[in-house]
């Protein structure tokens, strides 16, 4: 009998001790209610010990996650109601705020902290910005906007837990103004077709042009080198002209000169020669070359007529 006792409670100490084991996700953190009240202490990845019965347990994801937030109505400042399809909210909580988020919020914090928010955010976006601006000039603001918005109240209702990135479709619009839009889209892809292609032809001229005027430089750089060097030669050849017209006049100065002194030289030889004795040996050696011998008994008067004028 006491032994079947013994055996009974241990059976009864295995069962309630299996039912006590519980186990925790890498991941996650465990928080514990007993009879509906949210105990205080918490449990990491593994496996841990609770009340069987009294105590349940409920397992909260740390690592980073993506709440997603579908078919959300936005209504525009022009009064046209458009749709988000889809609307990605990635965030991470804290292990150490686990605790004081689940105690105000409950384990399904998200739908107050973030998708209620996500709502609320995305229509005070629309409310205050036509569908002109909402579908094309602010779309590509409208997450890194939101994920601000978000990030600013978790700081202050719930720190612990980041908002690290928001990831927003593009709105579904009336299909009206959606065909409108796609016709103006592709009037715009025209013109800018039209535009590119204008650039480029210009952007082709323009370098057809600088080809030219680089082309142009170039010849007239070559021609004003030709020119310089031509004139370089012109003054060369006449600077050789000038050298060979200086000395052809200094060797026509040099003859005169030559010349002239020979003369004078000649003039002051006979100047010297010019003298008494001189010129009375030149007489009779005159006289003595015209003197004629006449033999006979008559001698001419004129012989002695023609000696006293070449006395006298």
């Amino acid at each position: 009998m006491a032994m079947n006792t013994g055996v009974g409670l241990l059976c009864a100490l295995a069962l309630l001790l299996a039912f006590s084991v519980h186990k925790v996700d890498q991941g996650y953190m465990a928080v514990y209610y007993r009879g509906g009240a949210l105990l205080s202490e918490t449990a990491g990845a593994g496996y841990n010990l609770m009340f069987p019965g009294l105590t349940q347990m409920a397992q909260i994801q740390t690592t980073i996650q993506t709440d997603e937030i579908r078919d959300i109505p936005c209504g525009t400042s022009g009064g046209v109601m458009i749709y988000f399809d889809r609307i990605e909210v990635v965030n991470q909580l804290q292990a150490h705020a686990v605790y004081e988020i689940v105690k105000n919020y409950t384990v399904h914090y998200d739908q107050t902290l973030i998708f209620d928010k996500v709502h609320h955010e995305l229509n005070q976006f629309c409310s205050s910005h036509s569908l002109q601006e909402v579908y094309i000039d602010h779309f590509d603001q409208i997450d890194e906007n939101l994920a601000d918005a978000l990030q600013n109240e978790l700081t202050e209702m719930a720190p612990g837990l980041r908002i690290l990135n928001v990831r927003v479709t593009k709105p579904r619009i009336p299909e009206s103004v959606r065909q409108n839009y796609e016709t103006m889209e592709a009037e715009k892809t025209k013109l800018m077709i039209a535009q590119q292609r204008q650039k480029t032809v210009e952007k082709e001229a323009e370098t057809e042009r600088k080809r030219a005027i680089i082309e142009a430089n170039k010849r007239a750089e070559v021609d004003a080198i030709e020119n310089e060097q031509l004139i370089a030669k012109k003054q060369a050849d006449q600077e050789i002209a000038r050298i060979e017209d200086d000395m052809r006049k200094h060797s026509s100065d040099s003859q005169a000169d030559s010349q002239l002194y020979s003369a004078q030289k000649k003039a002051e030889g006979n100047k010297l020669q010019l003298t008494k004795e001189y010129l009375e040996l030149k007489k009779y050696e005159y006289l003595a070359g015209t003197t004629k011998i006449y033999f006979g008994p008559d001698i001419p008067y004129s012989m002695f007529k023609d000696l006293e004028e070449y006395g006298n």
